[in-house]
This record gives C-alpha cells, structure tokens and sequence, in this order.
C-alpha cells in the first residue's frame, strides 16, 4: 500500500527507468562481444517504429550501423544520466519524508513517530559502509566473478554469440521481450513490463491500505513475486520448448497481476 503516496512512487518509478538506462548504457562500455549484440538487440527495437523506427536508430547509433560513435554517445549518456539520478534521488527521499513511510498495519502512526536522526541515521549509515566494504571487497578480490565470459572477447560484428542474454537484472524485461515472436509486439511488452508500474497507485480500490488484512491480495503478491523469478530464470536459457512456453505463460500472468489488482478490492 505504499504506492499510494503517488508522487513517492511515481519519482521512485522514474528513478528504476533512469537508473535501467544508466546501467545498460554503461554495460555497453567494455566493448566485447555481450556488450557489442546487447546494444544491437536493444536498440533495434527502435526499428519496429513504424515510419520513424530506421531513422531513430540511424541518429542513435551516429551512422548506419553500432560504431565508435555509437560507443562515444553511450559512453556521454551514462556520464550524464547520474546527475539525474542524484537530483531525482533528492526529490525522492524529499517527497518520502515529507509524507512518511508506511507501516505494516497501514495506519496513521504520527504519534509514534521519532526523529530520523540519530536514530535512523546511524543504523542507515552502518549499512552504508557495510555495502561499499563489501563492493569494495569485490573489486579489489574478484572483480570478474559477475561478468560473463564471453564479454572478454573483443566485439565482432561478424560473430553473434551462440546465447545472447543481458545481465541480471534486465533479464525479466528481456524475458517477456522474447516470449513474443512479433518484433513490434516484443518491444511493446517491453516497455510495457516497466511502465505498467505507474498505474499501480490509481488502480488499488481497496479502503484498506496495507496488505495484512487482505489475505487474497498476500496471496496474489506471492503468485507475483513468483512469476517474476520464472521469467528471470526462463530468459537464462536458449529461445527452445519449453522454455519459450514458460516465458510466455509467465509473461501473461505478469500482465494479468495489474489487470485484476483493482478486482480484488
């Protein structure tokens, strides 16, 4: 019930789409081979445009085929995009402390409310240095144990990798891109798998704000949690039965979460 504070979810929601695009822009950088035909998957979707498609990705890519200009205007994006991240991130944690967060029962908790410093503060901050410690671990002892390997490779147009997939945590949008056969279909999935998640504030219709109380609404939370995990692991594995049926099951029940969430009441 959290996405109810509308403008803490919608900023929240803009803030996972900048940061999406930050991340791939970024994985493109390295230039071996994963880098090289996950940008020419993804920006080929522009293509499926109709009447703008060729002429968006000829402008993306600076030329009429993924080169270092392409590689020179990713490389200015993702040095650029942060500076949205932080100013988004700051409107944020503004808009969040301003209304307060949610609390389990989902009910009107001002008289139990403290001051985020001290005590708030230092638990954040200790977690804080927990992660950077742990981020700094490893990179300093195993900063490949989460690439892939054939991204050591140098990029090669004239080579396409035998399994093509992005890293983990674009791996749920790829997985319902794929389960679509159609090229305009699987892009429209695509986008629509993120931005499906600004309705969420507008299609909840229960008076009850949290979850709780709402055991239909809890178990359909762990039917949804459950196909993101399906579809997460399905697009791991080669385009092949059965693996392309569970995408597409799963996609579908992914969908359909959104649609009967105002139903359930």
């Amino acid at each position: 019930g959290s996405y109810l504070n509308k403008e803490v979810w919608l900023s929240g929601t803009t803030l996972l789409i900048i940061l999406m695009a930050t991340a791939f822009f970024g994985y493109v950088l390295p230039w071996g081979q994963m880098s090289f035909w996950a940008a020419t998957v993804i920006t080929n979707l522009l293509t499926a445009i109709p009447y703008l498609g060729m002429t968006l990705t000829t402008w993306l890519w600076g030329g009429f085929a993924i080169n270092d200009p392409t590689l020179t205007r990713f490389f200015a994006l993702h040095f650029i995009l942060p500076f949205a991240i932080i100013s988004l991130s700051s409107i944020h944690i503004l808009l969040l402390h301003n209304e307060g967060s949610n609390n389990p029962l989902g009910t009107n908790s001002d008289i139990d409310k403290i001051p985020f410093h001290p005590y708030h503060s230092y638990k954040d901050t200790l977690m804080l240095m927990t992660m950077i410690t742990l981020l700094f671990m490893i990179m300093s002892f195993l900063p490949n144990i989460l690439n892939d390997p054939e991204n050591f490779s140098k990029a090669n147009p004239l080579i396409t990798p035998q399994h093509i997939k992005p890293e983990w945590y674009f791996l749920f949008a790829y997985g319902i891109l794929r389960s679509i056969p159609n090229k305009l279909g699987g892009a429209l999935a695509l986008v629509m798998s993120i931005a499906i998640l600004f309705t969420a504030p507008f299609t909840h219709t229960s008076h009850i704000q949290s979850m709780t109380f709402r055991p239909l609404m809890q178990l359909m939370f762990w039917a949804f949690t459950t196909t993101f995990i399906i579809i997460t692991w399905a697009a791991t594995k080669p385009v092949e039965p059965p693996f392309t049926e569970i995408g597409q099951l799963a996609s579908i029940m992914y969908f359909t979460f959104f649609m009967i969430n105002p139903l359930l009441g």
